[in-house]
């Protein structure tokens, strides 16, 4: 019984194990036991043959994991055959309780029955013929043998039950997980979608309104290049007019995932590489080859920017290349929107062998009706909104770290550090 459920112990050639060695030595022992007892009337003497006889029969056995079914046929005959051959009176009950154990296990119910009836039916019949006890006699000599083959078979039906059980119970864990998943990823699907709604109606409508209003404030100016007004106008719709494109761009994305794109175990949308976990667009993501544009958007919106660059600049991966130039739009956005008027911008890029750290930085102090932790009365504190809050994220997402916070000196300090991996 033991050597099925010996799942986890080591194997030899042909799936025999330690366990089927002990259950084998068990076996041989009692029957040899009946091979000395077993005298009567027609038997062999006892000599060496009957004991090698009475261990060889039970070879068979370790094999039985494997061929249960195979097995209790060959102990069937090899029974008979002893009986015939080199007649011991012993039960077959000792060599014939595993196979008959092990098939009903395997679902061999029938063989299970049928093969111990048999061979009972039979000896039966042959000690009753030969003899003349009685028949009450010759069955009790007959029942501890039958009760053990009912034993084995009983035995075996509940294992191969619990194991049924087992099997299904694991089966509808699985299919109920699966449909959690499903049911994760509707509920995923309809988020997007509602999200696309929510910013084609609102932010959507809102850039394409700026982007139309900037252009006819245009026609009605004076067409001289060198009117301050007009070139912030010109700055104000080209800014907003890629904002309504990168937009679109997400809204669509969201769109198409929702309606079909693979989600992985972490919930990134791989379809085509579109919507990372992160939220950012990958099929074609902005990167530092816009920092220059962005420079001048905001150059242009009154905060000079300087850009450093240390090291040897090197392609970085897309995902940390997009994180790198988000990090830096939000800390500059943020310097227009917290420091006063004006203020410049430092930013430097360091290339390291395994990283990238970029440091935005301002002296300048909090616009005019500022509070007291520095941030400003129309935008509040940049560390009270969303902002630095989006930019740890991009940074954790990426492998990487933010830190963010007013300087010593005045101003305010965005330090972040990405992984550079491969390219």
């Amino acid at each position: 019984m033991a050597y099925l459920d010996d799942v986890n112990g080591k194997a030899w050639p042909l799936g025999i194990r330690p366990s089927d060695l002990l259950i084998l030595a068990v076996v041989i022992a009692v029957i040899e036991v009946n091979v000395a007892v077993g005298g009567g009337t027609g038997a062999a003497p006892l000599d060496a043959l009957s004991w090698v006889i009475g261990a060889v029969i039970a070879l068979p056995l370790l094999v039985c994991r494997r061929w249960p079914r195979a097995v209790l046929l060959i102990t069937f005959a090899e029974m008979i055959l002893f009986y015939l051959l080199h007649r011991r009176n012993i039960s077959p009950a000792p060599l014939m309780f595993t196979p008959v154990y092990a098939t009903a296990v395997a679902g061999y119910l029938a063989w299970s029955i049928a093969v111990p009836a048999v061979i009972m039916a039979a000896g039966l019949l042959a000690v009753g013929l030969g003899g003349n006890e009685r028949p009450v006699d010759l069955l009790a000599g007959f029942l501890p043998s039958i009760v053990i083959f009912i034993l084995a078979v009983a035995l075996g039906e509940v294992v191969r039950g619990r194991r049924a059980l087992a099997a299904e119970t694991a089966r509808r864990l699985a299919l109920a997980a699966e449909e959690q998943r499903s049911e994760a990823a509707r509920l995923l699907a309809e988020e997007r979608l509602r999200i696309a709604r929510e910013l084609h109606d609102t932010v959507a409508h809102s850039m394409a309104t700026i982007t139309v209003q900037a252009g006819s404030a245009l026609h009605v100016l004076s067409t001289r290049q060198d009117d301050p007004v007009r070139e912030v106008l010109v700055t104000i719709r080209d800014t907003s007019k890629s904002a309504l494109g990168e937009m679109r761009a997400v809204l669509g994305q969201l769109r198409d995932d929702s309606h079909g794109g693979d989600v992985t175990a972490s919930g990134d949308v791989t379809a085509s590489g579109d919507v990372t976990a992160s939220g950012d667009v990958t099929a074609s993501p902005l990167g530092l080859d816009r920092l220059a544009d962005l420079r001048a958007a905001v150059t242009a919106a009154g905060s000079p920017v300087t850009v450093t660059v240390e090291g040897v600049q090197e392609p970085l991966p897309p995902a940390v290349d997009h994180a790198a130039y988000r990090i830096l739009q939000e800390s500059l956005t943020n310097v227009l929107r917290h420091a006063v008027s004006g203020t410049p911008a430092d930013v430097c890029l360091r290339y390291a062998p395994g990283a990238l750290t970029i440091t935005v930085a301002n002296d300048g102090c909090p616009a005019v009706g500022s509070t007291a932790n520095g941030g400003a009365a129309h935008g509040g504190s940049p560390e009270a909104g969303n902002g630095i809050r989006g930019m740890r994220e991009r940074a954790a997402a990426a492998g990487g770290e933010l830190e963010a916070g007013p300087r010593p000196g005045g101003g305010f300090l965005v330090t972040a550090t990405l992984p550079r991996g491969d390219a």
